[in-house]
């Protein structure tokens, strides 16, 4: 169904301005009522956004209540920028605010300062437009934590609603003939991944969750300025997002897209679509990347610091994706030992093993342009390796990567009973892993 329905232009009766009019937003307000799937993505995208984080502050509170706020509080944030709200603000604060939270905050509080040199240094692995939105929400005059958790809530819904909507676009490709069933399982499934409380912290998960999912949205109704400008703003949210380039570049030559039938059918590696000028929006891609080299070095920093500051955080070349199988090695000698560190390389091979059945499940169900996308987006993680815990963040890396939550929504559908069991297993590790996140435990 067509967005840009004449019969959705409902105006108001004369005298009844409402606060939407007044700023408005009457007639974008009026079209998503009159069309029946926008409103379903709206419904099911706010059920899953308060379900969990419902379920993400109880898990939080109810931890600190049992075991206080941990014993490492003030040696990982010495500035006290995720702390000094009082009692309430900060068991409230305590699923949004730790680890890396720090070091947004201070970043849009101070800027990346490479003036400093090493002194700053480890910001510049930190892509600057989370921080710059949190800054600008700030300089509104909201309190900076407070700021950095709604731009992360409002991140979220976008995201959701376009993966809702991506997701009806696919189930319709491939006669499902239960698009919004689907829809609805893939927002669930995302919204209660294990590690899905960093949606909600001042993380820029849900940022580049949004930025991401618009540009395969756009991209497959065949709108490339946006799609180009969601996948350039993604590469300034975290250095993963220049991976975008790849599966624009599949989609725009391959398919499938909506927004014009295929020039050619396709002949082994020949493309189904002919160049047009249209193609040259993906230019746009590498330049947030592009963008923050350029402000770096112009402040008298590195322009390629960003990718230096990886050896600042004790991560090295392993080769292409490298860093798997040291991985699969680390977490198979953690087996039957004791530790924290074995524990934790144990937590990471598993989600490294769910991740690779879902990647094979992408790459046999959706367009070949999905499953590069999960590939070329895993390669820095997995080729850039933490000697001590070779897979580090490797969940959070999964966490964004919506085309395994399609596939996997696809493999809930009628069956209600192992919807149940995986969401309900899921939930209940997302009140374990924010309980530990929340006490200053390191879980990704």
């Amino acid at each position: 169904m067509s967005p840009d329905l004449a019969e959705t232009a409902v105006a108001e009766p004369a005298g009844t301005l409402s606060a939407a009019g007044d700023l408005g937003l009457s007639a974008p307000l009026a079209r998503l009522r009159a069309d029946s799937a926008r409103m379903d993505a709206v419904r099911d995208v706010w059920k899953g956004i308060w379900m969990s984080r419902l379920l993400v502050w109880s898990a939080a509170v109810g931890t600190i209540a049992v075991l206080g706020f941990g014993p490492v509080r003030r040696v990982f944030d010495p500035p006290g920028s995720t702390r000094g709200f009082g009692w309430l603000g900060d068991v409230l604060a305590a699923p949004a605010a730790r680890w890396d939270a720090a070091w947004y905050l201070t970043i849009a509080h101070y800027g990346y300062r490479p003036d400093l040199g090493t002194f700053t240094a480890p910001r510049d692995a930190f892509f600057p437009l989370y921080p710059i939105g949190l800054r600008a929400l700030s300089d509104l005059g909201t309190p900076p934590l407070l700021a950095g958790v709604l731009l992360s809530l409002a991140a979220l819904a976008f995201g959701l609603y376009a993966l809702h909507r991506l997701t009806t676009l696919e189930a319709a490709r491939l006669r499902l003939g239960r698009g919004r069933e689907l829809a609805r399982l893939t927002v669930l499934t995302c919204a209660f991944g294990p590690m899905a409380f960093f949606f909600s912290a001042v993380y820029s998960e849900s940022l580049y969750l949004a930025l991401s999912v618009g540009a395969f949205l756009f991209a497959r109704r065949g709108r490339w300025p946006l799609a180009a400008a969601c996948a350039g703003l993604a590469a300034a949210t975290r250095s993963s997002g220049v991976a975008l380039a790849l599966p624009l570049a599949l989609l725009y030559l391959y398919g499938p897209r909506d927004d014009r039938r295929p020039d050619r059918e396709c002949h082994r590696l020949q493309p189904r679509y002919r160049l047009r000028a249209d193609l040259l929006w993906l230019l746009l891609v590498p330049a947030g990347i592009v963008a923050y080299g350029v402000y770096l070095g112009l402040a008298g920093g590195d322009p390629l610091a960003p990718f230096h500051a990886q050896a600042g955080w004790s991560r090295h070349f392993a080769g292409p994706f490298g860093g798997a199988w040291t991985g699969v090695l680390a977490g198979l000698r953690a087996v039957g030992h004791a530790g924290t560190a074995a524990s934790h390389n144990l937590v990471l091979l598993a989600f490294l093993a769910v991740g690779a059945v879902g990647l094979v499940g992408v790459l046999r169900l959706l367009p070949f342009a999905y499953g590069a996308y999960v590939l070329a987006a895993l390669a820095l993680p997995l080729s850039y390796p933490v000697s001590s815990q070779p897979l580090m963040s490797l969940p959070r890396f999964l966490l964004v990567l919506f085309p395994l939550n399609i596939w996997l929504g696809t493999r809930l559908l009628d069956r209600p009973w192992l919807t149940r069991a995986l969401l309900g297993g899921s939930g209940v590790a997302l009140a374990f892993f924010t309980g530990a996140f929340s006490t200053w435990h390191w879980v990704a």
